[in-house]
């Protein structure tokens, strides 16, 4: 067995997650999501490019990925001001459930006929593949300094942060249907409910918790109010989890709850928890991107392709026109951004290695498929994003002519 000294090892990986960075830093000037210069990085250092670093483990590339949404979701949820989401929590709410299932259902169909798979294969990729990533959203907004007007935002942000729990549901759902056929898919409501109303009590409870634990002297200004939060985030999760609930919607609520209260830690631990959730983005891709050999991407590209734009085209715009229609403070030009918005990220690809590590039939294709149209769904999504807001008027300072014209009426 091949062994490396200490010394060398800490030091090719510092240098890999600077250059990760810096990469990511690079796409970003050209409207592109970092996560794109993560995985390009990674897939560089992995088998198929110059760094040659052999690496297929996908038990540890799953619990990587879990460990590192914890912090992203936990750090979105702190990043979140109640003020400006709760107009829209009934229809981020219906997008992130119903939504996602449309999603899912229109995907699983083109799946079975593009590429031959069963129903619960079909569902299991749709599954996969049905949240979207705030964290991509929000970073392409940053990078261009599109200023979008109204409620988008806030529909956008939330639906996003509270998707992932129901994707989550469905891939575990799918599972459980390829390894027994004859289960009842309406047994599961009851499963479900109680995950996620245990996910919200618990994300309730830390929530409320961690603030009055750095209200006393002790922790106000030390360092251990770092500590205090990264356990509290841990926490959520691993007892929501435990007891039975969704853990990634505890730990999204209970970032939520801290970071609209008010204590004095306030402020640092949202920097400390943006800094985590940045270094947790970097070791996820980085890692993802070492799994994946480009190789292994040439035979999915007729069926990747096609996914893709079923699911950018068809899947997301019916979902988000079927779910938002007894809305109606949201007109067309915002559900058409908002079903153009809808990129993915790091969910879906740390979700793909599920199928893999239960051993499901076609899971190396759903695998290398999700890969595919994650990056192209960036690819494409990611630079037009300003565009299409532009075209269809809904920057802060970007409103079609015929708007503009009816405001100057008396």
């Amino acid at each position: 067995m091949l062994t490396v000294p200490l010394p060398i090892a800490l030091l090719v990986i510092g240098t890999l997650l600077l250059t990760t960075v810096m990469a990511g830093t690079l796409t970003s000037r050209f409207g592109l999501p970092a996560l794109i210069g993560f995985l390009g990085l990674g897939m560089l250092a992995g088998v198929d490019g110059p760094g040659g670093i052999a690496f297929n483990d996908y038990v540890l590339t799953q619990g990587v990925g879990v460990a590192c949404l914890i912090f992203i979701l936990f750090s979105g949820g702190m990043d979140t001001s109640w003020q400006a989401v709760k107009r829209m929590v009934r229809p981020a709410l219906v997008l992130a459930t119903f939504g996602v299932l449309i999603s899912a259902l229109i995907t699983a169909s083109a799946a079975v006929l593009l590429l031959k798979f069963t129903w619960f294969q079909g569902f299991l990729l749709g599954s996969v593949v049905a949240s979207t990533d705030a964290a991509a959203v929000f970073a392409i907004l940053r990078s261009t300094g599109l200023d979008l007007e109204g409620d988008v935002p806030a529909l956008i942000e939330l639906e996003s942060g509270t998707n992932d729990p129901m994707a989550i549901f469905m891939v575990g759902a799918a599972l459980l249907f390829i390894a027994q056929p004859g289960a009842s898919p309406l047994g599961l409501l009851p499963d479900f409910a109680g995950q996620m109303a245990m996910g919200v009590v618990i994300g309730l409870g830390i929530g409320w918790l961690l603030p009055e634990l750095l209200k006393r002297k002790h922790y106000r200004s030390s360092g251990l109010a770092f500590v205090i939060s990264i356990a509290a985030a841990l926490i959520a999760y691993g007892l929501a989890e435990v007891i039975g609930g969704n853990g990634f919607l505890a730990a999204y609520i209970a970032g939520m709850v801290a970071g609209n209260r008010s204590y004095a830690a306030r402020r640092i631990i949202s920097t400390f928890q943006d800094g985590l959730a940045w270094l947790g983005q970097v070791v996820m891709f980085l890692t993802l991107g070492l799994l994946v050999a480009p190789t292994n991407l040439v035979d999915v590209i007729v069926p990747g392709l096609g996914i893709t734009f079923v699911l950018m085209l068809v899947a997301r715009p019916v979902s988000v026109f079927i779910c938002l229609a007894p809305f109606r403070s949201l007109d067309w030009r915002a559900k058409l951004f908002v079903s153009w918005a809808g990129l993915r990220g790091a969910v879906p690809i740390v979700l793909a290695t599920f199928p893999m590590v239960a051993g499901v039939p076609g899971a190396f294709t759903i695998f290398n498929i999700v890969f595919f149209v994650v990056l192209l769904s960036s690819v494409i999504q990611g630079p037009s994003m300003k565009w299409v807001a532009k075209r269809l008027g809904i920057g802060a300072n970007d409103k079609p002519r015929s708007a503009l014209l009816a405001s100057k009426q008396p």
